[in-house]
């Protein structure tokens, strides 16, 4: 059991403590320029300001504190031990609070900052592309991306977890602002030895086919069923896939055909691993957006950002083949 003094001790020692959130950067200013300059007259002349406007701050500082915090001697006014440590506290949060401001000030001119972008699947084989670039330009902004389908990117921009958003089909129900930046065509692949491939065809032909095609909630499966749906069809889906790179190996290995968007396929069109049914009606021409929440605050990296891909995101989409 503690002594009535030691208890006396202790929680005077916590009242201190919880009472150094009452200290104002302005009683510190004080104490660390009377002394600096040795005298209360010396600190008012440095801050402009009267002696005992001075002198009233520093007995509330020390009230505050539970110390005296200076004391007289050759020449002048010196800090005792409990005045060193506050007037070294000072010294930190003085290069603390310069530091915040070299940070404010290149936040406000975009050359720092963190912006948080999200990314439908499809749009991962060129956004990486479009970021690095950016980030050349801008090397003090850091960049995150989080990757996923539709309906999952759309609930990060609701959510606010992301700042902006690249996707290819516009969200419905959401009060956002948006821009196109490029073409974005969607085709029906199938194997290079499929009997479809080098002829004509009509959407009812390519209807008959097993399709593979991605999860509910996706971009991709949205457009498959508007265009079934057009034709008053209904597809025969031999697998449902949550993933492009997936789907794309199905159909190398011949498991059917799919509907994909042509900047997912680029590298397999052009080394002869996939080929591209040329059907009438297609390709779907739809274009790419970036998005973002018309309510939300815009730091200026985040705009550096949107600017950034409005202005140069087609030229870092994947070349699509002309006859396309």
């Amino acid at each position: 059991m503690r002594s009535p003094d030691m208890a006396f001790m202790v929680d005077s020692k916590f009242l201190y403590a919880s009472d150094m959130k009452d200290v104002t950067l302005r009683q510190l200013t004080f104490l660390s320029e009377t002394a600096r300059t040795g005298s209360l007259a010396g600190a008012a002349e440095a801050l402009h300001l009267t002696g005992p406007a001075i002198a009233q701050q520093l007995r509330l500082l020390e009230k505050r504190v539970g110390l005296p915090l200076l004391e007289r001697g050759p020449g002048g006014q010196h800090p005792t031990e409990a005045g060193r440590l506050l007037i070294e506290s000072a010294g930190r949060i003085d290069a603390e609070l310069a530091a915040c401001g070299e940070a404010l000030d290149a936040l406000r001119d975009a050359s720092a900052g963190h912006v948080r972008v999200g990314a439908v699947s499809t749009a991962k084989y060129f956004a990486p592309h479009v970021l690095a670039s950016f980030r050349d330009r801008r090397p003090g902004v850091h960049v995150s991306i989080s990757v996923g389908n539709r309906d999952d990117v759309l609930r990060l921009l609701e959510e606010f977890d992301v700042d902006l958003a690249i996707m290819g089909r516009p969200p419905s129900g959401l009060d956002v602002e948006q821009a196109i930046f490029g073409d974005h065509p969607y085709v029906i692949t199938a194997p290079p030895t499929h009997p479809m491939v080098g002829r004509r065809v009509t959407f009812e032909d390519v209807a008959n086919e097993t399709f593979l095609v991605r999860e509910p909630g996706s971009g991709t499966r949205g457009h498959l069923d508007a265009l079934f749906a057009s034709a008053e069809l209904q597809p025969r889906v031999g697998m449902e896939i949550s993933s492009n790179e997936t789907i794309k190996q199905a159909v190398i290995a011949g498991l059917g055909i799919a509907l994909l968007s042509a900047h997912t396929i680029c590298a397999e069109l052009n080394d002869g691993r996939l080929a591209v049914l040329d059907v009438e009606g297609l390709p779907v021409r739809r274009h790419w957006l970036v998005v973002r929440m018309a309510r939300r605050a815009v730091s200026p990296a985040a705009q550096a950002l949107w600017d950034f891909i409005i202005e140069e995101g087609e030229a870092r989409l994947p070349q699509v083949p002309t006859a396309l």
